[in-house]
């Protein structure tokens, strides 16, 4: 494992006379000749892991380094979903698309929404296309109604040239960033109460 990453020098790779030693649980033992420390790293059933070789002496841990390995993989595989996440995604369709072609494109869509990225989908028509531009509404709403579990339309259709497209959010992205619903808000009292009764006029008595 040491060498598919020699970045990290542990056990017997590490040819200084003397390091500066950290225990398992974090405590500083000290500065112990190199020898000393493979051997309580040995005496741990642990390894001997250089973390901060520029140091004078090099600073060395006692550790699992196989677990110490997982969870560097761990923290890089959480920091490249976050730098992948919130990225804007396009999609174009062309209004005469087939109705298979259609439905990966909005699978691929829906992948798209689940990694929190924003997804801009666009008809573009060209030439006589131009003339049916109901086929890209028609294909739009389609989009819409069928994500409609992963994701919400920001603002209204956009229509640039010869381009229609909406923008579509992540739910969650979008429950953030909507207003505060009034859960449980109560209709004002007197909207609650009942219309009063208007009897209809008494005829005029004659002579009254």
């Amino acid at each position: 494992m040491y060498r598919d990453n020699k970045r990290i020098r542990i056990n017997r790779y590490i040819n200084v006379a003397q390091v500066r030693l950290i225990a398992t649980d974090g405590t500083m033992i000290g500065v112990k000749p190199i020898n000393e420390a493979q051997n309580m790293a040995r005496a741990a059933g642990l390894d001997l892991v250089e973390i901060a070789p520029m140091a004078s002496p090099p600073v060395c841990k006692i550790m699992d380094f196989s677990k110490h390995l997982y969870e560097l993989d761990k923290q890089a595989r959480e920091n490249r979903k976050k730098q992948k996440a919130g990225i804007l995604k396009e999609i174009r369709f062309n209004p005469r698309i087939a109705k298979h072609d259609l439905d990966t494109k909005i699978r691929h869509i829906e992948e798209f929404l689940k990694e929190q990225n924003k997804v801009r989908v666009t008809v573009v028509f060209h030439g006589r296309e131009n003339r049916h531009r109901n086929l890209g509404e028609e294909i739009l709403m389609r989009v819409k109604n069928t994500l409609t579990a992963v994701g919400v339309v920001e603002g209204r259709t956009q229509m640039m040239g010869n381009r229609m497209s909406i923008m579509l959010s992540p739910v969650q992205v979008a429950a953030k960033t909507a207003p505060p619903a009034a859960g449980g808000a109560k209709a004002p009292a007197q909207l609650l109460k009942p219309a009063a009764r208007l009897d209809p006029p008494k005829p005029a008595i004659p002579g009254a």
